[in-house]
């Protein structure tokens, strides 16, 4: 896998607001998407490291800048990569492009928590899998 993961997402009428542009808040949402692919792609299963281990992955902090407009049927390319790795967390940044034209960058802080919502260290398997296939800029 390259240093930074790709995904590809389509702009679906649901996808727009009244003036048929994306609308802001489905950026989270595109984002959260690329971000469980990413996982896939690690074979990395949200429902198993739940159930198995106890843990999930939550967002504790967003920051979203958005530079030009989305619209219906456009398709847009999800970046991802992490700019900083801890035992218990993970920032990645995040983009939507449509064709050469930055979207929008986000930078989001994931934490790892036990199904009693306390935070927990990653598992040593999940880090391994992340720190193999994805280059950090820093690290923890």
């Amino acid at each position: 896998m390259p240093a930074e993961f790709i995904w590809n997402v389509r702009v679906y009428y649901e996808d727009t607001d009244a003036g048929g542009i994306v609308y802001y808040a489905n950026y989270l949402k595109f984002f959260e998407r690329a971000r469980t692919e990413w996982l896939r792609a690690l074979q990395v299963e949200q429902h198993v490291l739940a159930q198995e281990h106890g843990i999930l992955f939550v967002v504790k902090s967003v920051s979203s800048d958005y530079h030009a407009p989305a619209k219906l049927d456009d398709v847009l390319k999800l970046t991802l990569s992490i700019e900083k790795m801890g035992r218990a967390s993970i920032q990645f940044i995040q983009q939507a492009w449509c064709g050469e034209r930055l979207l929008n960058t986000a930078q989001v802080k994931v934490a790892c928590v036990g199904t009693d919502m306390n935070p927990c260290a990653i598992p040593a398997l999940v880090i391994d899998k992340m720190r193999s296939t994805i280059k950090t800029a820093s690290s923890d």
